[in-house]
């Protein structure tokens, strides 16, 4: 029993060391690249592992260029792949431009997937155009009326754009400030929906894929609604505005009439304090004049006349007397 055992422990101490061996000497990975023609030591294979790259990585992207005619160098997969790079994406994006007849470079191509773009999906969007829908874009023509339009803006991707170039919010953007500026210098509405395609024609000429990572194609307009009336919505705010300025002018008069009328109420009432105050003082003149001599006893009873004559004609001559009545 105890021979059966150290033989079985010799066994699987040494399947371990095979393993490991095999692991830090992958003799089956470097044949599988000999036999596809890529020329590589067993070596540098070795030295991969040590320097934490994986070698399967790096010789199945050596393999995939080699089958399609492209010449790449391990150094720069693995200087590629430690920087943070997406080998595989890369190579693919490789052999796809190369079949598509794309001039893109090693260097564009690992500058690109280190800037944080798929390179792979910008080379089948620069062979397969990518159809990108704009937001409802909200406009108003010379005679007022609100348009709201749609449209399909078709862009394949600028490989030389890539990067540093604006992306896809910026083409959408930049295509609805056209299609306002389109829109708005239409002298009817009726003209923009009798012929919509003068929108495109005029959004594509002013060159609005400048500095971004597309070339823009075509534009659509694929919808046009109609919305509100904002030149008659814009004239009853006005007038609106018109009559509360008026309003706001006729209270502002008539509270200056309402205080000049408390003015004018306030100065009769302090001419008729003053009339009271002369007319108490008549009868206080009068006994002053008679102590005094200036002042007769008949000089008195004419003014006494005076004032009854004065009362009874005033007395006649208002409306509803007596002597009016019998005319």
């Amino acid at each position: 029993m105890e021979g059966i055992g150290l033989y079985i422990v010799v066994i699987v101490g040494a399947l371990i060391l095979l393993w490991i061996i095999l692991y830090f000497i992958p003799i089956g990975l470097w044949f599988q690249a000999l036999v596809s023609g890529v020329k590589i030591s067993l070596l540098q294979l070795i030295f991969m592992r040590w320097r934490k790259v994986p070698p399967s990585m790096v010789v199945i992207a050596l393999i995939e260029s080699t089958k399609a005619g492209l010449v790449l160098h391990r150094d720069d997969l693995e200087a590629h792949y430690l920087a943070g790079g997406r080998v595989q994406q890369v190579v693919h994006a490789l052999v796809s431009a190369s079949k598509a007849n794309i001039e893109l470079p090693f260097q564009m191509a690992t500058a690109i997937d280190l800037a944080g773009r798929d390179v792979f999906e910008a080379v089948q969007m620069s062979v397969n155009p990518k159809v990108i829908d704009t937001p409802p874009v909200t406009a108003v023509s010379k005679d007022g009326i609100q348009l709201i339009s749609k449209a399909r803006v078709t862009v394949r991707a600028n490989i030389k754009q890539l990067v540093g170039g604006a992306g896809e919010d910026t083409v959408l953007a930049r295509v609805g400030e056209g299609i306002v500026s389109s829109i708005g210098s239409s002298n009817s509405h009726k003209a923009v929906l009798e012929n919509p395609d003068s929108i495109s024609k005029v959004v594509l000429e002013k060159g609005l894929d400048a500095g971004t990572a597309f070339e823009i194609l075509s534009i659509d307009i694929a919808d046009i609604d109609i919305g509100k009336n904002i030149g008659a919505v814009l004239q009853m705010d006005q007038a609106n505005a018109d009559k509360n300025i008026a309003q706001a002018k006729a209270e502002e008069r008539r509270a200056m009439a309402v205080a000049l009328e408390h003015e004018m109420k306030a100065k009769a009432q302090e001419a008729r304090a003053k009339v009271i105050e002369a007319e108490v003082q008549v009868p206080l003149a009068m006994a002053d004049a008679f102590r005094k001599g200036n002042l007769g006893i008949m000089d008195y009873l004419r003014m006494k006349n005076i004032e009854a004559d004065t009362g009874m004609r005033d007395s006649i001559a208002k409306p509803g007397s007596g002597s009016s009545k019998k005319d």
